[in-house]
């Protein structure tokens, strides 16, 4: 896998589209960091902000409502191990607006974003993995990350994302704990304790 912490496994092609970042959280080799960051968007036409790229529902959508290229910002409050963002797009739904060229920036503010990678999508459909990596290490520490949407399929000028999840990997050499492990977290018994009043 590509998120694993050992080193022996041989590294997953980028862009497997039946991967499901869920899965990976489960087993305890990442953990979606996400949650902790503060998400802003260059545009979006309204009711399909930044809350639908982070609401779990696939039939929901950011988008986007100007001039190419398209951001969506992540920043972090203290400087966070990314080891890969998965992208959750469909082709068949969204044609036009489907991104067909992606930057992964990374830096510490708006001010000093580096170019990591760009990416071409060829009419994708469900999850795009895109590892993130720092030269040699499996992955980056960074306060701020920058997805700019360059180009859209058939030139579409406003885009659509579903989802975005980021990973960080587990704390630990090889070491990894699966939530399965200790029992089925859907019980009345949990479910009474799982929110704050």
């Amino acid at each position: 896998m590509a998120a694993t912490l050992d080193e022996e496994s041989p590294p997953k092609p980028a862009f497997a589209n039946e991967e499901d970042p869920l899965a990976e959280e489960r087993l305890g080799y990442v953990r979606e960091v996400g949650s902790q960051a503060v998400w802003s968007l260059s545009s979006c036409k309204p009711g399909f902000g930044v809350e639908r790229l982070r609401d779990n529902i696939m039939d929901t959508y950011w988008q986007s409502d100007g001039q190419l290229p398209h951001l969506v910002n992540i920043q972090f409050h203290k400087r966070t191990n990314i080891s890969q963002i998965y992208i959750y797009t469909d082709y068949k739904l969204d044609e036009s607006y489907t991104p067909s060229r992606i930057s992964i920036r990374s830096g510490t503010n708006f001010n000093d974003l580096q170019e990591l990678q760009v990416i071409d999508l060829t009419e994708p459909n469900g999850w795009v993995q895109i590892p993130i990596k720092d030269g040699n290490v499996k992955s980056l520490r960074t306060f701020m990350l920058q997805i700019a949407v360059i180009s859209n399929h058939q030139n579409g000028r406003d885009t659509h994302m579903r989802q975005i999840r980021v990973h960080a990997p587990c704390g630990g050499e090889g070491k990894h704990y699966p939530l399965e492990l200790f029992g089925k977290f859907g019980t009345v018994d949990f479910q009474k304790f799982a929110t704050i009043r």
